[in-house]
């Protein structure tokens, strides 16, 4: 048999949580588990009818049955321009400003290929997302891991990065509200991010899938600046965007998907908004790698933008009872861990004796009770001692699970 020499960069991506997960849930599948997959963010809600419309009307004309380059997505870059404006009230051109993606991550995993030379360093959040560390390997990047610590509220602290690796440092990647911690970060910690970041010189990445799942009224001091006592004017948006902290797009690109919004994650459709310079480098990447979504798709994406957005306030009132109704479950047992304000998730501390080895709780915790969480250690160091619960199943059954739960604790 041929000797196939593969490349050094795929060492570090032979791990991933979901895929390890999921061969954990396998196994209890094959034992005849029922399993409660509270494992993955992927919204079990439906995508709004008038979204599904626009897509299936666009099934039957031919023109939209080829390839589709950049100028085809004028429309899709309009709308989404518009609705950034309408949120924020920050101008985007969408010529120059906006780029449509295959799902944000396609974006957050191609842009180090603009941005790094082999070598070169990105500042990363520890815990994060796995494919913000995916993407620094493919560029044959080194990852710089900025700890988040519950005693800072899950943010990193800018003045612990040594001097070494910043002077080795091309870009930075934030995402707030967070995956996994479902921390918030308010306006002024993402004007101090952008001052750092425009001191050394780097790109300021902000990916923001979870812009409208926020639970409560944290507008008042989100958004409000340390330089000022007045509100920033977005009352459409509980949570900043970092271009409210960099008004001249000057370093800074942010991403973002209907996955999560618009329960549209089967259909891979998002987009980044910011910096031009930043946009135009990404569009070469994307334009070696791939054409754009298919344009009904778009259509669909555009409906969502444009059309009546009851759907997103529903998402967010549903996710809001889950994590009430799963939070109380986890207290009546005695497991008490705090109430997140945003995102679909819940990031609990483990208890002892499992608190230095989230991977096997989780290992044990699926093949003996069929629930399936994730190790917080999949997604970083600092995960370590965590688990992440998805809230992507009715209030009833996340209580089953909470049962079981306790059953495999006691």
């Amino acid at each position: 048999m041929t000797n196939i020499q593969f490349a050094k960069r795929l060492q570090p991506l032979k791990s991933n949580v979901f895929a390890d997960m999921d061969r954990a849930k396998a196994v209890a599948l094959a034992a005849g588990r029922e399993v409660i997959d509270l494992s993955l963010g992927s919204s079990d809600l439906p995508a709004e009818a008038h979204v599904i419309e626009a897509i299936a009307q666009s099934l039957g004309d031919r023109s939209t049955h080829g390839y589709l380059l950049f100028n085809g997505t004028h429309g899709f870059r309009e709308a989404a321009a518009n609705w950034y404006e309408q949120k924020f009230g920050i101008k985007v051109d969408p010529q120059t400003e906006v780029l449509p993606l295959i799902g944000s991550q396609e974006g957050t995993a191609h842009l180090p290929l603009a941005i790094l030379n082999p070598g070169d360093f990105a500042l990363l959040l520890d815990p994060g997302y796995p494919s913000h560390a995916g993407g620094v390997y493919l560029a044959s990047g080194q990852i710089y891991p900025m700890p988040l610590l519950a005693e800072n509220g899950f943010l990193p602290v800018f003045a612990d990065i040594p001097a070494p690796v910043l002077a080795q440092s091309r870009m930075m990647v934030l995402s707030y509200p967070h995956n996994p911690t479902a921390a918030i970060a308010p306006l002024s910690f993402f004007q101090e991010a952008v001052a750092f970041c425009q001191k050394h010189n780097l790109v300021l990445v902000h990916d923001f899938p979870y812009v409208d799942l926020v639970f409560k009224e944290t507008g008042e001091w989100i958004n409000s600046s340390p330089n000022s006592k007045s509100k920033i004017q977005n009352p459409k948006s509980l949570v900043p965007s970092i271009l409210q902290a960099d008004l001249e797009k000057s370093v800074s690109i942010e991403f973002f998907t209907l996955s999560k919004s618009y329960n549209m994650g089967g259909f891979r459709i998002g987009y980044a908004i910011g910096n031009a310079q930043l946009i135009n480098a990404l569009r070469q990447v994307k334009a070696a790698v791939d054409f754009n979504q298919y344009r009904g798709i778009l259509n669909g994406a555009i409906a969502a933008l444009t059309g009546p957005q009851s759907g997103v306030k529903s998402a967010v009132a549903t996710f809001q009872g889950r994590r009430d109704a799963f939070i109380n479950a986890l207290h009546r047992i005695g497991w008490n861990v705090p109430t997140p304000e945003a995102t679909m998730y819940i990031w609990a501390e483990l208890p002892s004796p499992w608190s230095e080895n989230s991977v096997e709780f989780c290992t044990q915790l699926v093949k003996q009770t069929g629930v399936a969480v994730s190790p917080g250690a999949g997604f970083g160091k600092s995960g370590e001692g965590y688990v992440r619960f998805a809230l992507v199943h009715e209030p009833p059954l996340l209580e089953i699970a909470v049962e079981r739960i306790a059953e495999f604790l006691h």
